[in-house]
């Protein structure tokens, strides 16, 4: 090798790979700090790219679990003032029998009826706040019932039927104009109430079902976000356990490229003792 003050070959060359650690150790470092092997596209192209698609996914999912969320609220709601009714349905027929005794006074009448129509109208008040969110399935205001998103792209839904509660429907066929105040009243009342029961039983099955069904596709919904955000982990995670130990080792290389610099600076040094005099 040539003795040069111009050119220091060595010098360059150790230049060359200090500048070479240093990068890999600035790479090394952005991992450790922030959790990620592909940052960006000029990471891994490719990589991001799925990445990024599957954390599209992942939001429109959450958006699908939020409408899940408010179908089980107003699913719980309606279940439950549904189940409240029944209960005041079954007391309702306590004073519905008791009105066909034949041997009841007028005064003992006019007390069961009284009785009879506060029941209704607890009755109506129950269905007529039934309401989570603006969404009441129980007051015949939504005959097609609601639709809730049920995947990422917006296209099949869950749905929770509506049911009308409301006295004097299809189901409660029982209204305030009802009266036990006769012995045909009751007759006609008792009808009424049994059938309504029936038909009660039957709507509240159905929102049930419906209610399970919602609630185990929450779950599903759930678990895949859960399993597209390991797969996206997967993908971009950095292991902070090998890039601990790449680190440490290129901590030296470093320490090590800058004292093989400093020797490489120091050789012209050389050239001054070939023109000491003896």
């Amino acid at each position: 090798m040539t003795n040069s003050v111009h050119t220091n070959t060595a010098a360059a060359i150790a230049l060359q790979n200090l500048t070479r650690t240093n990068d890999r150790l600035g790479d090394v470092q952005n991992r450790v700090s922030t959790g990620l092997k592909v940052q960006g596209a000029k990471d891994n192209a490719a990589i991001w790219a799925i990445a990024q698609g599957q954390r599209a996914d992942i939001g429109a999912l959450s958006a699908v679990k939020q409408s899940l969320d408010r179908a089980t609220s107003i699913a719980d709601v309606a279940l439950s003032t549904g189940e409240s009714v029944s209960d005041l349905l079954n007391q309702l027929k306590e004073k519905v029998v008791a009105a066909k005794d034949q041997s009841l006074k007028t005064q003992s009448r006019k007390l069961l009826d009284a009785d009879f129509k506060a029941l209704l109208r607890a009755i109506k008040s129950a269905v007529d706040n039934a309401s989570f969110d603006g969404g009441n399935v129980l007051n015949g205001s939504l005959t097609n019932g609601i639709r809730f998103l049920a995947n990422a792209e917006a296209n099949a839904f869950v749905t929770l039927s509506g049911k009308n509660l409301s006295l004097g429907g299809s189901i409660i066929e029982l209204s305030l104009s009802d009266s036990l105040l006769t012995l045909t009243g009751a007759t006609t009342a008792l009808n009424k109430l049994d059938d309504s029961i029936n038909q009660l039983n039957a709507a509240l099955g159905e929102l049930g079902a419906q209610a399970k069904q919602i609630t185990a596709h929450n779950g599903f919904v759930s678990k895949l976000m859960d399993s597209l955000e390991a797969g996206v982990g997967n993908l971009v995670d950095a292991d902070l356990a090998k890039e601990s130990a790449r680190l440490q080792a290129l901590q030296v290389q470093q320490q090590l490229g800058a004292q093989a610099l400093s020797i490489a600076n120091s050789a012209p040094q050389i050239i001054l003792s070939l023109f000491r005099g003896g």
